[in-house]
C-alpha cells in the first residue's frame, strides 16, 4: 500500500544509511531526551514510576523514535561501519531495498507495533508543544509573555521549544520508512492515547488524575481539548506515513 509520506524513500535511505547523519541523529535523540528528562525531573517525583512514560511526552517520544531507529541497524550493510568485505562476494546488502518505500524486507509485528506508537508520539508531541507554548495567547487572563518573547529565556522557552518539536515531525517521517502499521495497531494506539489525554486531564471531569507536563500556567479545558485534538491527529498521520501491509 503507497503512503502520503512527503519524505521519498530515497532520501530516507540516504539520510539512514550514512555513517554520520545516522549518528548524528542518534545523539541528537540522545541528548534531546536528556533534556526532556530534565524538564520533568521536579516534578516526576510525584507520579508513579510506571507511569513515567505517560507523564513524560516529550522524552517517551524520542525514546519510542530512536528505538525504531535501532531496529534498523542490523540492516545496514559492513560498509555502514567500516567492516572489510570480501570483493568477490556480492550480496543484496549492496543494494538499497526501497523498491516500495521500505528500508528494510519484513517487518516483525512488534516492531510494525513500536513504530506506529513511535510515529503517532512524535507527531502528537511535536505538534501539541507548539500549542501548549501558544496557549497563552490565546487564553484570556493569561499573560502572553509566558512564553514568548525575545530575552533569554525566551530564546529557549519558545524559539527553541517551537523549532525542536517541529524536528519530531520530520523525524516521524523518517521512522515511518522503517515500519509499517495495521487497523488494528492504529486503534490501540489511539487507544494509548486517549488514556494518555486522560492521565493528563481527567481532573478536569472530576477523575483524580493531573499527571500533565509542568506548563507555566493551570491547564485548562483548551488545553484538554487541544491534547485530545492533537492525539487524533497522531494517529491520522501514522495512516498516512505508514504502509498497512505485509507483517510477519
Amino acid at each position: 500500500m503507497s503512503t502520503r509520506n512527503p519524505l521519498s524513500a530515497a532520501l530516507a535511505a540516504d539520510y539512514l544509511r550514512t555513517p554520520w547523519t545516522m549518528s548524528v541523529l542518534l545523539v541528537g535523540n540522545g541528548l534531546a531526551f536528556l533534556v526532556g528528562i530534565r524538564y520533568y525531573l521536579d516534578t516526576m517525583g510525584a507520579v508513579p514510576t510506571w507511569l513515567w512514560p505517560l507523564y513524560g511526552d516529550s522524552p517517551t517520544a524520542l525514546a519510542f523514535g530512536t528505538l525504531v531507529l535501532a531496529t534498523a541497524l542490523p540492516t545496514l550493510p559492513d560498509d555502514f561501519w567500516g567492516l572489510s568485505r570480501d570483493p568477490g562476494v556480492a550480496g543484496d546488502d549492496d543494494e538499497e531495498r526501497v523498491g516500495d518505500g521500505r528500508l528494510v524486507d519484513d517487518v516483525p509485528g512488534p516492531v510494525a507495533a513500536l513504530t506506529t506508537v513511535a510515529v503517532v508520539w512524535l507527531v502528537e508531541t511535536g505538534v501539541w508543544t507548539v500549542v501548549a507554548v501558544n496557549v497563552p495567547l490565546l487564553r484570556p487572563g493569561l499573560a502572553t509573555d509566558l512564553y514568548l518573547g525575545f530575552d533569554d529565556d525566551s530564546l529557549w522557552a519558545y524559539w527553541g521549544i517551537m523549532a525542536t518539536h517541529a524536528a519530531f515531525l520530520a523525524e516521524a517521517a523518517l521512522v515511518a520508512h522503517l515500519g509499517r502499521t495495521s487497523r488494528r495497531l492504529l486503534a490501540g494506539a489511539l487507544v494509548v492515547a486517549l488514556v494518555n489525554d486522560l492521565f493528563d486531564y481527567g481532573f478536569l471531569v472530576g477523575l483524580p488524575t493531573a499527571g500533565h507536563p509542568p506548563v507555566r500556567y493551570e491547564p485548562g479545558v483548551l488545553l484538554a481539548v487541544a491534547s485530545v485534538a492533537t492525539s487524533l491527529l497522531g494517529v491520522w498521520a501514522a495512516a498516512q506515513l505508514l504502509p498497512r501491509r505485509r507483517l510477519s
